[in-house]
């Protein structure tokens, strides 16, 4: 048993990767599923569109390495966070399609509570923000509008989870009911200085906590996957948050390090060890990882829009027929046109938490075409990843200075990298292995498994592929992010 199978859960798609036990890529299979918008704001995925290509891929991943259920030591899941599921726990079967981490439906109700001056205690306790964001206010949707779920919930008849926990369900026919500190911590009920679910807060959404599933490290014994699924059980031994899988594969193991992923949004991680620490900046503090009980933790920005305003591209407005494109059309573009694109599709994310933005375009002539606005959106990650740099660097002096390890699809466009190098100025570095989700899921249930090494050792062996220096002149990077400031400002009058 000298292969590990990491499954790797995402917004739009579900991917599974086989690694040997040096943590070599050998097999990769991929499956999309629909999107749901029932109204403006809403968003959502068939729960069993989850299961069934997470399933596929799986059996498919195995299959395409040439290996058999006998060959895989064991299993590790990352999957997108906050998304939020309902289900029974008797037959199975869920209540209610999930309603996923862009669905901004319960906007009005975190206003109530922010009003009734609710936020500080709850960030002091979680590291989060009254955001419709996280599951918690999801989960307090779903009970108000589904007939008879809160007191089902109150029986212990009923079961909640983020994806791992319904994929660790599904896994294991039901006979496991947990999630890892990580996804916990997402969830707007997780204390996360005293690693426990909040009875206050969960009061305050009127969550029934038997809903809840047990909490345990990244790195644990999660069950054994069904024997019918692959021919024999096998262990499930490591579980994060997809943010958090992305800071272990990267190896961001030391205070000060790191890292920015760039899938549908873009999540930046800044280890801060031991330390919880509070923002000023209206970053988010949550668990980075825990590891024998020790929990780690960081310091969070999220952005909603990054890979995703290249599929608002393609698909949105038929301009470009794949995201390859779009650093060609970026290259092309007219130098003196300065279109800002502020991609606030979903509202805007860190650091400034407004739901009720939408989408603007600013500098439009009537020679702006495609290839500008290709560059503007690809300039929008940019820029977005600046605001959280800078609100990093103000939190935590630690931050000031370093390197940027970036990942995610996003990661393979040279340009877009550049731009970033160029509008931080500093360094940004694209690791050898880009697959860094899947990688932090398998090395978490390689190390549980006892294949892989500590995570002294696994840093050690992290290799570089290629290193962006800035190259843009001082005075105009920040003339150009001042001119993104400027549209920011703009996009939120409107909405307010």
């Amino acid at each position: 048993m000298t292969h590990i199978l990491a499954i790797d859960q995402g917004t739009t798609s579900s991917r599974a990767v086989i690694f040997d036990a040096g943590l070599h890529p050998v097999a990769v299979a991929q499956e999309e599923f629909p999107q749901h918008y029932p109204f403006s704001g809403w968003v959502e995925h068939d729960a069993s569109d989850l299961w069934v290509t997470v399933a596929g891929v799986a059996r498919a991943a195995v299959e395409k390495a040439g290996l058999h259920a006998g060959d895989i030591a064991a299993i590790g899941i990352t999957n997108q966070r906050e998304t939020t599921l309902l289900w029974d726990r008797r037959t199975g079967q869920p209540l209610h399609r999930a309603i996923v981490w862009q669905d901004r439906r319960t906007a009005g109700l975190c206003d109530r509570l922010r009003a009734e001056g609710h936020e500080p205690m709850i960030a002091a306790r979680t590291g989060l923000l009254l955001d419709p964001y996280f599951s918690g206010s999801k989960l307090k949707w779903l009970l108000d509008n589904i007939d008879g779920a809160r007191a089902r919930a109150r029986r212990g008849e009923l079961a909640f989870g983020t994806v791992d926990s319904w994929l660790i369900w599904n896994l294991t026919g039901g006979r496991v009911h947990a999630t890892d500190a990580t996804n916990a911590a997402r969830t707007l009920l997780y204390n996360i200085a005293e690693n426990r679910w909040d009875a206050e807060i969960c009061a305050l959404f009127d969550i029934p906590m038997p809903l809840l599933p047990e909490v345990r490290d990244c790195a644990a014994d999660f069950g054994m996957a069904r024997a019918d699924l692959f021919g024999r059980e096998i262990p499930i031994l490591g579980v994060a948050g997809d943010q958090q899988a992305a800071t272990v594969g990267q190896a961001c193991f030391q205070p000060g390090m790191m890292k920015s992923t760039y899938g549908t949004g873009c999540f930046a991680l800044l280890n801060t060890g031991e330390e919880m620490v509070a923002s000023k900046n209206r970053l988010l503090s949550t668990i980075a990882y825990r590891l024998e009980g020790r929990t780690t933790y960081a310091l969070e920005g999220s952005i909603f829009i990054a890979g995703a305003v290249v599929q608002w591209l393609r698909d949105g407005l038929g301009l470009i027929r794949s995201a390859a494109e779009t650093q060609g059309l970026a290259e092309a573009a007219d130098p003196g046109q300065e279109l800002v694109l502020v991609p606030a599709f979903t509202g805007l994310g860190a650091p400034y938490w407004r739901p009720d933005c939408r989408g603007a375009v600013f500098g439009l002539t009537r020679n702006s075409g495609p290839a500008e606005l290709a560059r503007a959106a690809l300039e929008s990650v940019g820029f977005q990843t600046r605001d959280l740099w800078e609100a990093m660097r103000a939190d935590w002096p630690g931050a000031a200075a370093g390197v940027l390890r970036v990942d995610g699809g996003m990661a393979a466009s040279g340009w877009t990298m550049q731009f970033l190098a160029d509008i931080l100025g500093a360094p940004v570095d694209r690791p050898r292995v880009t697959e860094t989700t899947a990688l932090g899921a398998g090395y978490l249930a390689g190390l549980q498994a006892g294949l892989c090494p500590p995570p002294g050792d696994f840093a050690r062996d992290w290799a570089l592929e290629r290193r962006f220096e800035p190259a843009m002149a001082e005075g105009e990077r920040e003339t150009r992010y001042g001119r993104w400031k400027q549209a920011v400002k703009a996009t939120m009058g409107v909405a307010g």
